[in-house]
């Protein structure tokens, strides 16, 4: 898909949202409420496909589908160092990996603990005496 595709479908979505928000009073609030969530995702787009190229943008996406909170993060980055003006061209797939990796070291990993029973004792044994 392009992006005049992409813009079309959003603008459509956009629409078909106007219309069922004018729903009551209290269906108002909700959908202003949608209405600016809806905004704030299509802003986040727009800058994500200004300094993201395809590829990069790709790999982001299947990051998404496996771990959403892992994706937003980066997004969150991408668009503070955009914001910031440290970004001078567009994110490579390869620099995407990079800030992968960096996000990955920094995160703390969580351990499972695994507590073992000691031998010895065992709740059957009590059942041998009778």
């Amino acid at each position: 898909m392009s992006d005049a595709d992409l813009e079309q479908i959003r603008k459509a979505r956009l629409a078909q949202l106007q219309q069922q928000g004018g729903g009551g009073a209290g269906a108002g609030e909700g959908g202003q409420e949608e209405q600016r969530q809806q905004k704030e995702a299509e802003a986040r787009q727009s800058i994500l496909v200004q300094i993201l190229l395809p590829d990069a943008a790709d790999r982001l996406g299947r990051i998404r589908l496996v771990k959403a909170s892992r994706a937003t993060e980066i997004e969150d980055r991408l668009i503070m160092l955009a914001r910031s003006g440290q970004l001078r061209q567009k994110v490579t797939e390869e620099q995407l990996k990079e800030l992968l990796n960096a996000v990955a070291e920094t995160q703390e990993e969580e351990k499972i603990i695994v507590s073992r029973r000691k031998p010895g004792w065992d709740d059957q044994d009590d059942l041998l005496d009778l």
